[in-house]
């Protein structure tokens, strides 16, 4: 069966990609060696790609029981790590792009997580929305 893809899984998108673009335009005014850009790109992929995986995994679990769910999650939540891993030690062995960046790339996700109630007001505009339960965006 095929999902629809949530909203907020889309707000944080955008959210990560303005995080990239803004972070881009820092780099461009300060620096310009093109490794610093390809590793925060990089990141910001990763990024995009960790937070459809958690979106996924947790639609997932959701619908498990109890004690398959928790081992489900754990799972995903590791193997989602390891691919981070894996990948800025490649990009640390290979000289190809800034790690650190790459993992500054990373933490878009988490920005845009913090700043997933100002995108959705943005969004949606300043009339108060009610999500199903009765709570007020």
């Amino acid at each position: 069966m095929k999902r629809k893809i949530d909203r907020t899984l889309l707000e944080l998108w955008l959210g990560i990609l303005v995080y990239g673009a803004v972070f881009e335009i820092v780099l461009l005014l300060f620096f310009r060696n093109p490794a610093y850009s390809i590793g925060l790109w990089i990141g910001i992929f990763l990024a995009l790609a960790g937070t459809y995986h958690m979106w996924w995994s947790l639609d997932r679990g959701l619908d498990l029981p109890e004690k398959e769910a928790v081992k489900s999650m754990g799972a995903q939540n590791i193997m989602r790590y390891v691919i981070l891993v894996i990948a800025l030690g490649a990009l640390m062995y290979t000289d190809f792009a800034n790690p650190i960046l790459a993992f500054c790339g990373y933490m878009g996700m988490k920005v845009s997580a913090y700043l997933n109630p100002l995108i959705h007001r943005l969004l949606v505009g300043k009339k108060g929305r009610e999500i199903s339960d009765g709570t007020a965006l």
